[in-house]
């Protein structure tokens, strides 16, 4: 057999060459890429020579293929959590304990107990976290804030407030907002108003989200101090209008609370 001879196919490769750099070039643009890579592509859209290819393939394999695997996995994700979630739940309970006995893991066993709380089996629930209270996850943040709101679904802020108090609150913003949160409503369950007032003041500083906010505000309301509940309610909705889609739909549910707040005010 003799040698290919490429000469007839030139055209259509440094072609096919130019399109796949262009291609290169809009996705590195819409994807923030180093400027290295901007450049390379530049050269191999405007001239498709021997460089141009090779940063083009180099592009390809190092950068796309990752990046489209990336977000066919990201994408399977979501169909595997859309799968999940149309389950009945006590299909999902029963495929989370056999999870658990499977590998019992900290991951598996709190999934389950939020799981079996939902159900409305707050001491299944309790019973799952069980274990872990008194191992070598004792202190873990999210066993400890899990088992208060269990507790509080049981009628049992006493036993909530001692769980909270283990919580580190220098865990991350987002634990000390929670934890904070959980114990006014712990000290407001026991006829603490005082120091629940504080701890919905301190929670509200800094915090993650609106829970803060609109759950004082329902406690103010409780309270009898109406003033103050309607200018909290009337900074909340001002922030709903100024917020971003992503911020509204991220904090519905506290919006709505605020908002059902303010009609009980009329």
């Amino acid at each position: 057999m003799g040698d290919v001879d490429w000469q007839p196919y030139l055209p259509l490769i440094l072609t096919v060459i130019r399109g796949l750099a262009v291609v290169g070039l809009v996705h590195a643009v819409l994807t923030r890429q180093p400027l290295f890579w901007t450049f390379l592509l530049v050269f191999g859209a405007l001239f498709g020579s021997f460089f141009g290819l090779i940063g083009t393939v180099l592009y390809t394999f190092l950068v796309v293929v990752p990046w489209l695997r990336g977000r066919s996995r990201v994408a399977g994700q979501a169909v595997a959590r859309g799968v999940e979630a149309i389950k009945p739940l006590d299909t999902r309970i029963r495929e989370a304990q056999a999870r658990v006995e499977e590998s019992d893991t900290l991951a598996h066993r709190t999934h389950l107990a939020a799981l079996q709380a939902r159900a409305g089996r707050p001491e299944e629930a309790q019973a799952t976290l069980a274990p872990l209270l008194g191992g070598i996850y004792a202190d873990d943040p999210v066993v400890l804030l899990t088992s208060a709101e269990l507790e509080l679904a049981r009628q049992n802020p006493a036993a909530a407030e001692t769980l909270l108090s283990r919580v580190d609150l220098r865990t991350s913003a987002a634990t000390r907002t929670r934890t904070l949160t959980l114990l006014a409503q712990a000290q407001a369950a026991q006829g603490k108003a005082q120091e629940a007032d504080a701890t919905y003041r301190e929670a509200m500083t800094a915090a993650t989200t609106e829970e803060p906010r609109a759950r004082y505000a329902a406690f103010l309301l409780r309270q009898g101090r109406r003033a103050e509940a309607e200018a909290l309610l009337q900074a909340m909705e001002k922030t709903e209008r100024r917020a971003t889609p992503l911020y509204k739909r991220q904090e519905r549910e506290w919006f709505q609370m605020a908002a059902e707040l303010r009609r009980e005010l009329r």
